[in-house]
């Protein structure tokens, strides 16, 4: 969006700014004080949270803080280039749903450059706000808030900065709200898009809303003065207030608050109501119109009656007391399809009566852009914390959206064939960046890497078994400190290129791997005192390659623990054998073994007594039978 919208849009920043704290369905909240060191509350008892959820970046302070009535706009969080090109807030934890999300912007030369910077700003790797050098005074030095409403599926939002050049990003504060996933017709609108305030009007009355005023407004919304939007063409307008309270406002599943509707602007019966907004070109643009009959002197249907006309199209005809009687709110939303100015005309014209109205609010339909798979942006981010990528590279957010930023530095992405997110497709550009990590396994989640390198770092420990993507060309891991053996999954890719020189692996080099430089490829290996296996390295021991046991080695111990199997089954099976030519040795029962007893004594006596008759036969005791 170009700054000449931002600058049109909310500057008003010598108001207080709050959001309450929602009491409808809807319950989660963030007010955050970008560069605040302290949680604070503010007089309308809202909490600004201190600093967090930025991914890096330093803090500042107004020029002027004496001018700034709101600790929040005072301080801020700036990224200068040592920060990277690219920095985020990345806020956690959320249900899925809309949001509502505001920025403040402020420069007030806090740096004492007296230059305004130029960047860009992302929500959901969506571009929709574009600064740019130099802004004019009163925003440069008072600052301007921003809107929006974006859909959040993914349980986190991204609001993302981009330095121009060499000028470094602010923002002063940050909110995000939870409302109604079906507010502004999404289901036309759908929740691939983006809702960028180009202008939320109340008309007949100051600016208001959450933050600049006691007047409530459950999503957050505040409203400013229609005054300054009038075309010089309005003649005979007049501004009026309800004498009594409007009913049907504050419904779902937009909530528009009763206070606007208690006051409206209306032209005489010769009158002209014309407004012209400021747009982008080449954008849709959602008009939201509020209406009320809050003239006691129109009682019935047909009495004020009047054309929408949008550049110079006439959309309807409004009969707001026949649509819903007297003192009731109802609202009427048209969208402008690819307009080719930059501003969009709306005419209220007279058929019957003055025409009136209460509100009016502009949105510009952002289609969301591609954004990287999301198992990629796991594996990314996972790589970012093993490789201990610096602050400088600016890895944060999305790796590759926008699509109109350059992706992460070193990384290079392309949508895929069907248009329907974008993928990583290089990590290219990381030699010699002083890296001291390790490679994460979440690697292979990045199935269509085709190049990797991440040559003359100091990166160390094994390469993960997820490097070998089918979709991996071009490896190069040289001159770091990676050690074990090289993965059998790299031969399962269709390298053409692969520079493992100078680290320290070791065990067998697989064959298919090597045999790249057999047909065609290139291949280097040098400087690994370990590896062995294949021409110009040395053969493997026998028993010990790829850091454990080789091939060899494990059909050696396989045939040996089945000898020992064979022989102990030998054993078992020639004992089981002789145990059936012999007695078993049973447990006998009690009997048995008393009769055995008997016996055994019995032949201890006999034996005795055998013992002494051959001892006195030898003494002669024993006579000698004659025959007689």
């Amino acid at each position: 969006m170009s700054n000449h919208f931002l600058f049109l849009l909310l500057l008003l920043s010598h108001l207080p700014l709050r959001l309450l704290s929602l009491t409808y369905p809807f319950d989660t909240a963030y007010h955050i004080d970008c560069g605040g060191s302290t949680t604070s509350t503010d007089r309308f008892n809202t909490t600004w949270l201190s600093d967090l959820f930025f991914t890096s970046g330093s803090t500042g302070l107004v020029s002027e803080p004496l001018r700034f009535t709101n600790l929040q706009e005072k301080t801020l969080r700036f990224f200068p280039v040592s920060s990277g090109k690219k920095n985020c807030y990345v806020i956690p934890g959320l249900p899925p749903g809309r949001y509502f999300i505001r920025t403040f912007t402020v420069y007030d030369n806090f740096d004492g450059k007296s230059h305004s910077p130029s960047f860009d700003l992302s929500v959901e790797g969506n571009l929709v706000f574009s600064w740019r050098s130099p802004w004019p005074e009163d925003v440069s030095r008072s600052g301007a808030y921003s809107d929006l409403i974006a859909f959040v599926s993914d349980g986190e939002a991204d609001v993302c900065f981009y330095s121009i050049a060499t000028d470094y990003p602010v923002i002063a504060s940050l909110e995000l709200i939870q409302i109604d996933p079906a507010s502004y017709d999404s289901v036309s609108t759908g929740n691939r898009t983006i809702l960028v305030n180009y202008g939320r009007l109340s008309c007949g009355s100051d600016q208001w809303g959450p933050g600049f005023s006691n007047d409530t407004d459950l999503f957050g919304r505040s409203w400013q003065s229609d005054s300054g939007f009038r075309s010089m063409n309005s003649v005979g307008v007049k501004a009026v207030s309800a004498v009594k309270d409007v009913v049907n406002a504050g419904q779902s599943p937009n909530y528009f608050p009763m206070k606007l509707y208690q006051t409206a602007v209306m032209a005489t019966a010769a009158g002209t109501l014309e407004y012209e907004l400021p747009v982008d070109a080449k954008l849709d643009y959602l008009v939201w119109f509020h209406f009320a009959e809050i003239d006691v002197s129109v009682n019935h249907a047909g009495q004020r009656v009047f054309d929408l006309v949008i550049n110079d199209k006439n959309v309807t005809r409004v009969d707001v007391y026949k649509e819903v009687g007297g003192f009731a709110a109802y609202s009427w939303h048209y969208t402008v399809k690819n307009l080719s100015s930059t501003i969009l005309n709306v005419k209220l014209v007279s058929v019957v009566g003055g025409p009136i109205i209460c509100g009016l609010e502009n949105y510009a339909i952002v289609p969301a852009d591609l954004q990287t798979v999301h198992d990629q942006v796991v594996a990314m981010r996972a790589l970012k914390e093993s490789l201990r990528v610096p602050d400088r590279m600016g890895w944060n957010g999305d790796p590759c959206a926008p699509t109109t930023w350059d992706a992460w530095e070193g990384v290079t992405c392309h949508p895929l064939k069907d248009d329907s997110a974008l993928v990583v497709s290089q990590i290219s550009d990381l030699g010699s960046q002083g890296l001291k990590g390790f490679i994460s396994d979440q690697i292979g989640l990045l199935s269509n890497l085709v190049s990797l390198n991440l040559s003359s770092n100091s990166l160390g420990g094994t390469l993960p078994l997820g490097l070998g993507q089918k979709s991996l060309v071009k490896l190069d891991l040289s001159n770091n400190q990676f050690s074990g053996s090289i993965p059998d999954s790299l031969t399962s890719s269709n390298l053409q290129l692969v520079l493992l020189n100078d680290n320290s692996l070791d065990g067998e080099v697989p064959e298919e791997l090597y045999s790249i430089g057999v047909h065609g490829g290139a291949i280097d290996l040098s400087g690994n005192k370990g590896l062995c296996g294949v021409p110009s390295l040395p053969d493997c021991p026998f028993f010990w390659r790829h850091g454990g046991l080789s091939r060899g080695g494990k059909i050696a111990i396989g045939l040996a623990c089945l000898a020992f199997i064979c022989l102990l089954l030998l054993v078992v099976y020639i004992c089981c054998i002789r145990r059936g030519h012999n007695d078993y040795d049973f447990g006998l029962p009690q009997e048995l073994l008393s009769l055995a007893a008997k016996r055994n004594r019995y032949h201890r006596q006999k034996s005795l007594m055998t013992l002494e008759m051959e001892s006195q036969h030898a003494k002669g005791f024993i006579p000698t039978l004659n025959s007689s």
